[in-house]
């Protein structure tokens, strides 16, 4: 069976290929697609097909895929074009006899107002309307989402934020990755859509009070409402757009969004999620921003 992974360039689409590999997928059955093939060098050396492949391009998703039975369909990192390059590539995984695609979705994005859920809303109906199976990954946040706000607590002794009470069901991303490895290689789950949040959740009085307790010394957290949240990070020289994104996006967390821990990924993976402070660990011991 040859399962290909598309964006194995990125964070999650490498991880994926990773967790196939040691799951025992032949490396000769995986195909690694990314827009530049050079940035997949690292999977051809073990033996990984690499092909390349851009969501712009229709016909080149189409005979990346050609012979692929499972798709692994990692959404695209242009929030905005989205939708339109997910239709590229289910498109193309129809015209090449896909028969069953794994993409990786928003939390409930049917029906949350997640500033995130729309592109993946149109992505999941389109999936829907397709020739083949397809399963849904409704993944919640990364814990290495937070790997710039634990390094700028760890230089400033704050963090902060505006998001209020509200609470991020979190996981490591490669935990998520290997949710997809394992429904890519054992057709479990087959058609179904799957909400994979991590065992707990934390908000930010509980970030900054980790944050702490790995660093050695205080973190206080700095809650902050939507106005004045904005004005400082406009203050801190960020453009517009992304400002108003990130706003947005704490607003969002405040309403509950990402709220929502449960036991389907960690029953998935067969053992816990990761924690936020395991993956904070990870950044004070050097392999991460604090390192230096």
């Amino acid at each position: 069976m040859q399962i290909t992974v598309t964006g194995a360039s990125g964070h999650l689409g490498s991880l994926v290929v990773e967790h196939l590999l040691s799951r025992g997928v032949a490396a000769s059955d995986i195909v690694a697609t990314g827009r530049s093939v050079d940035a997949l060098a690292d999977l051809t050396a073990r033996g990984v097909r690499a092909v390349q492949a851009d969501y712009d391009d229709v016909a080149s998703l189409q005979a990346a895929f050609a012979g692929t039975d499972t798709l692994v369909l990692v959404s695209s990192s242009a929030v905005g074009q989205r939708a339109r390059q997910h239709g590229n590539a289910i498109t193309a995984a129809a015209a090449a006899g896909v028969t069953h695609v794994v993409y990786t979705s928003a939390p409930h994005a049917d029906t949350s107002t997640l500033i995130l859920a729309p592109e993946h809303k149109a992505t999941e109906e389109l999936l829907r309307d397709a020739p083949f199976d397809a399963t849904v990954l409704r993944n919640n946040w990364y814990n290495e989402n937070y790997e710039q706000a634990f390094a700028q607590a760890a230089q400033s002794g704050s963090y902060l934020a505006s998001t209020g009470d509200g609470r991020v069901a979190s996981a490591a991303r490669t935990d998520f990755a290997e949710a997809a490895a394992i429904v890519a290689a054992t057709d479990r789950h087959r058609g179904e859509t799957l909400e994979l949040a991590g065992d707990t959740a934390w908000d930010g009085a509980t970030f900054a009070d980790t944050a702490s307790d790995v660093l050695g010394r205080p973190v206080a957290f700095q809650p902050v409402d939507s106005a004045t949240h904005q004005q400082i990070l406009l203050g801190a020289g960020l453009d517009e757009g992304t400002v108003g994104f990130l706003v947005a996006l704490d607003a969002n967390i405040a309403q509950g969004l990402l709220d929502g821990p449960s036991t389907v990924l960690s029953d998935l993976l067969g053992r816990p999620t990761t924690p936020l402070r395991k993956t904070m660990q990870t950044w004070a011991d050097g392999s991460g921003t604090v390192a230096s």
